[in-house]
């Protein structure tokens, strides 16, 4: 009988991702410009732009998708991508979307041999649309918020039996929403070694964007230091700030619209929630005008093309530091050194052969 220790190793995020020829470690870069215009110690920048498909999404939607696919088939998930395997007959993936969640399950789906059907909500525009179609996606709009797209792919699972992978759930204990967070933790793998390596002084604090708050407690649950989480949201779609205040999941109203559309959420994902909640994470709502300021005062001070959602970190720590008495409380200092996490490019490379 196969070793089942030896099967989880080899089906680790690393392990799996790795099998791709496209996977690739992404930089971290040190902006001294930017910690000198802030009035810190340490500015590091993590830049997930650099990732396949153009975000740190491909690494826990490929993932959560592939282990979902297995789990369905009764295979282990790496034979998913074995060339001139024998076809399975797999499920078709469906799931919820503001755009890179559902660009990497359509991934998924592309490399497994099966079909994916992605829910988006009408706000998200029709190039990342099209992205996820160019993947072999099938779009299903919905005339409303990210919400309502997740309860349409929860309903589509029920009617037509098609597998959800979601990044978000009402269930602290969901298997495929801990997938996709342990997919992000490669991200927190990856700069514990780059950190490891000497070249970077760890990072005090963490300011990292949040919308359901997944990679915010990928973060938390697999990084070490800093010694302060700080997730930052759009002050119209702060639910994980409402969630962390009031200890559970709060629903917001309204049409959740942001400049920062990946972050347009009105609801915490309840696994993410509890991490969060474990490692006593803060969170600040940031405005419209902070977070369309923020990537080309990232770029200006020597940082990676992103978008409102990518620099979206780097809005949160400007406001924080632009008011005394919340420095304060997040315990910033001149000495203070921040890791910010780019989640996204601007304008992403062709699709890779692979993911």
């Amino acid at each position: 009988m196969r070793d089942p220790a030896s099967t989880l190793a080899e089906e680790s995020p690393a392990a799996l991702l790795r099998l791709c020829p496209a996977y690739a470690l992404t930089p971290l870069i040190a902006l001294p410009r930017l910690a000198a215009a802030l009035g810190v110690a340490g500015v590091l920048v993590k830049d997930e732009g650099r990732r396949p498909l153009g975000s740190f999404k491909a690494l826990g939607g490929v993932y959560a998708a592939l282990r979902a696919l297995a789990r369905a088939a009764g295979v282990p998930a790496a034979s998913l991508l074995e060339k001139g395997r024998d076809a399975l007959p797999l499920p078709a993936l469906v799931c919820a979307s503001d755009g890179n969640h559902g660009l990497a399950v359509a991934a998924a789906a592309r490399l497994a041999g099966t079909r994916a059907r992605v829910f988006l909500p009408a706000i998200v525009p029709a190039a990342r649309a099209a992205r996820i179609a160019a993947q072999g996606g099938e779009i299903v709009r919905i005339a409303g918020t990210y919400d309502e797209a997740v309860r349409a792919a929860a309903q589509a699972e029920r009617e037509r039996g098609d597998l959800l992978i979601a990044d978000t759930s009402e269930d602290e204990n969901d298997p495929v929403v801990a997938d996709v967070m342990a997919g992000y933790q490669i991200v927190a793998d990856e700069i514990r070694a780059q950190l490891s390596e000497g070249a970077h002084v760890a990072p005090t604090h963490l300011f990292v964007q949040a919308g359901v708050g997944g990679l915010a407690a990928g973060l938390a649950a697999a990084l070490a230091p800093p010694r302060r989480i700080v997730a930052v949201e759009p002050t119209g779609a702060a639910c994980v700030g409402a969630a962390l205040a009031a200890r559970r999941v709060v629903a917001l109203s309204g049409d959740l619209h942001t400049a920062a559309d990946m972050l347009s959420c009105g609801e915490a994902s309840a696994p993410a929630l509890a991490i969060l909640l474990r490692h006593e994470a803060a969170a600040i709502a940031v405005s419209e005008d902070g977070l369309l300021a923020a990537p080309d005062f990232l770029v200006g001070h020597g940082g990676p093309r992103t978008t409102p959602s990518g620099a979206a970190g780097l809005a949160g720590l400007r406001a924080a530091l632009a008011e005394p008495a919340l420095a304060g409380r997040l315990d910033l200092t001149r000495e203070s050194r921040v890791l910010l996490i780019a989640t996204e490019s601007s304008s992403p490379d062709p699709e890779p052969s692979c993911v």
